[in-house]
């Protein structure tokens, strides 16, 4: 019988005790303590980036040379010691080479894909990836974070999937506590009861081992059910960890997935404050919204394409939630799309590609802090109109910010900015929009400007 996935865990232990407690009660379930939030004439709608929908591939449990399955599955089957892990681990690759990164990369760059690649900082307690690793030379592991700085940077954001994904870190020693089980795992239960501190501690530490080998990080990604209990105190402690660490602007993190339903998927929002001020601030929950059918974290199961998007590319999740203009976020593991040396899940994954790119010619891959960005944008900026003059006060800059507003000239629209007026060009078709232009009917107008922080003005 098939084992239960963490991301499975995710699913039955989180998503469905959010999904008993719908209504009233669902913002503080989800941790979404939307904070501040200004006010924004109603004739004005904000749009996705260029008008299309945003897509992305969130890639779990990656990390530089070690084989994460190989080295955890072992760990995970001592803390439950009840047979769920009872998993042929030995047969498994040590490691998951530097040249399938490079032609995974080389293919994502070439097909326009953009996402998130988590790096885990000590991967299942092998070794500290800014130390030593024990089972591979230094030089080898200078050159696989090299590699990904060389050749996922430019597309992914990077994450900690916390400290290890295996065994909790003592982080006054640096060594795994002696107590072993699910209370010690960062899968499960550690982080059931801590504190907003506690958590951000640990964060910090995860995000300092990163911060080392000059990776650099805007969010992080939960491991398994990690936070699951306590939201808000997860949402609070990545934006506390993200800001003191590298004083990122819009932390995000990811946590949530939603693979079916009609459930939002869309990015939220939470802790919005001081947003009218020098120095606002705001944390942003990435949302997936598909389950990892691209061959599993444990190479249990070889895939299940038709689920994302079907060969006559009629129906599937990612068709659902594209068509109704939400961000489709993909989920997955680096070990399943390795999968062993068959690579599995990569042929999958190009398969998928394929057919959105066949179906759709509205999407933008976008990385998740592209996403985040625009969202906070979106949500914390305020609109102000009078006559045909909006007033855009914006807490933070915002590529591709693309707005919609009723037609009042036959002029050209123009963007005022830091004492520079700029005439936005007219195009043909809402697929050409792009920063500095705006596209026109008889009743409305869609403007795409690149947003900066502060006060602009749109004249309509």
């Amino acid at each position: 019988m098939r084992q239960q996935t963490r991301r499975d865990f995710l699913a039955t232990s989180g998503a469905a005790v959010l999904g008993a407690s719908l209504g009233s009660v669902l913002p503080s379930v989800l941790a979404q303590m939307p904070g501040e939030r200004p006010q924004q004439d109603a004739s004005v709608k904000i749009l996705n980036p260029r008008d299309r929908v945003p897509v992305s591939l969130i890639i779990d449990d990656s990390t530089c040379l070690v084989n994460l399955n190989r080295f955890a599955i072992p760990q995970f089957a001592a803390a439950w010691n009840d047979g769920r892990y009872d998993h042929d681990w030995r047969k498994m690759p040590l490691e998951i080479p530097d040249s399938f990164v490079r032609r995974f990369g080389e293919w994502c760059a070439e097909a326009g894909v953009k996402g998130k690649y988590s790096i885990v900082p000590y991967p299942a307690c092998v070794g500290r990836l800014d130390r030593e690793v024990p089972g591979w030379t230094r030089k080898e592991i200078v050159a696989s974070i090299d590699l990904v700085k060389e050749l996922m940077l430019p597309n992914w954001d990077i994450h900690p999937e916390m400290v290890t994904h295996t065994r909790v870190i003592d982080i006054k020693t640096g060594h795994p506590y002696p107590m072993f089980g699910p209370k010690y795992c960062e899968n499960w239960q550690w982080t059931d009861g801590k504190s907003v501190d506690e958590i951000a501690d640990y964060m910090r530490y995860a995000l300092t081992i990163l911060k080392n080998i000059d990776l650099p990080c805007e969010g992080v990604t939960t491991p398994g059910g990690f936070g699951n209990r306590v939201l808000p105190e997860l949402s609070q402690a990545t934006l506390m960890a993200c800001r003191d660490i590298y004083n990122t602007e819009i932390p995000h993190y990811f946590r949530h997935l939603y693979s079916e339903g009609e459930r939002s998927v869309a990015p939220r929002v939470e802790y919005a404050s001081d947003i009218e001020t020098d120095d606002p601030k705001c944390v942003v929950s990435i949302i997936g919204c598909t389950g990892d059918w691209t061959g599993g974290w444990d190479c249990s199961d070889r895939g299940h394409l038709d689920r994302f998007i079907t060969a006559d590319l009629s129906s599937g999740r990612m068709v659902d939630v594209i068509t109704r203009g939400e961000p489709a976020v993909m989920v997955c593991h680096w070990t399943g799309i390795h999968f062993n040396g068959e690579e599995v899940g990569f042929e999958i994954f190009r398969e998928v590609v394929k057919r959105l790119h066949e179906r759709f010619d509205n999407l933008v891959w976008m990385k998740n802090s592209e996403i985040a960005r625009y969202w906070a944008a979106k949500e914390l900026t305020r609109l102000e109109r009078v006559g045909n003059q909006v007033t855009l006060t914006a807490p933070f800059a915002c590529p591709a910010f693309t707005l919609q507003v009723p037609i009042h000239s036959d002029s050209p629209p123009k963007h005022d900015s830091n004492g520079i007026t700029a005439t936005l060009q007219r195009v043909d078709s809402p697929r050409s929009l792009a920063p500095g232009t705006f596209h026109a009917t008889e009743r409305e107008m869609v403007a795409c400007i690149d947003l900066p922080k502060g006060v602009s003005h749109l004249n309509v």
